[in-house]
């Protein structure tokens, strides 16, 4: 999964790309110019509906996959937590 960070990154790239400023996206997208810099910056915590619409204003969209780890099992377990070195 990508961390906040990660989408506020690809966000800014996408932005950049388009030759918008965070005023002019602000414009587009009906959202505030301070709410974009915190999504580039990863540090916002709002609503899926402000970020469906930055993301649409910049061609973006959110992909929703399976989980890729795996959890270990028992074996493994007991051979990371085993006392025989």
């Amino acid at each position: 999964m990508s961390s906040r960070a990660d989408i506020g990154k690809q966000i800014s790239t996408n932005r950049k790309a388009l030759g918008y400023t965070q005023q002019k996206l602000s414009e587009i997208a009906g959202i505030n110019k301070t709410t974009i810099s915190e999504i580039e910056n990863g540090r916002f915590t709002g609503s899926f509906d402000i970020f469906e619409r930055l993301l649409d204003a910049v061609d973006l969209q959110f992909e929703v996959t399976s989980k890729q780890h795996s959890l270990p099992d028992w074996d493994t377990i007991e051979d990371i937590f085993s006392e025989n070195d």
